[in-house]
């Protein structure tokens, strides 16, 4: 395996790490409550913390500092809309864990999110490495 495609997938593994800890062990109650509000601080700093997560995934396979600043702010922007767009789902169509509707919307979420790694990963190998 080249040196390239290695840390590659180390930065693939990092980003699942931060991902998983973001979304599943960092929220509080105020980034929970309330979603489907456009301007929520919780959601504002949940994809803060998945940005800062970033930071931290970037810096350890040695990015630069330009780029690393640049590619967190599109993640912010995008992780916030999509999380908005799901919790609009479910307060629009009044969705719970009971609902197969739920996990469809939670679904597309988490693959919106995968797919915001696959691009954030092609940045990086084509502007930083």
């Amino acid at each position: 395996m080249t040196a390239p495609i290695g840390t590659l997938l180390i930065l693939l593994c990092l980003l699942q790490i931060k991902h998983m800890f973001a979304d599943y062990f960092l929220q509080t109650p105020r980034m929970l409550s309330g979603r489907g509000q456009y301007l929520h601080l919780g959601r504002a700093e949940h994809a803060g913390v998945h940005a800062l997560g970033s930071v931290i995934a970037f810096l350890l396979v040695g990015a630069p500092l330009p780029f690393i600043v640049v590619i967190v702010i599109l993640e912010w922007i995008l992780h916030f809309h999509i999380d908005f767009w799901k919790a609009r789902q479910c307060d629009q169509k009044q969705l719970d864990p009971f609902k197969p509707a739920f996990w469809r919307a939670s679904g597309v979420d988490q693959a919106l999110h995968q797919f915001t790694y696959v691009a954030m990963i092609w940045a990086w190998a084509e502007f930083a490495v």
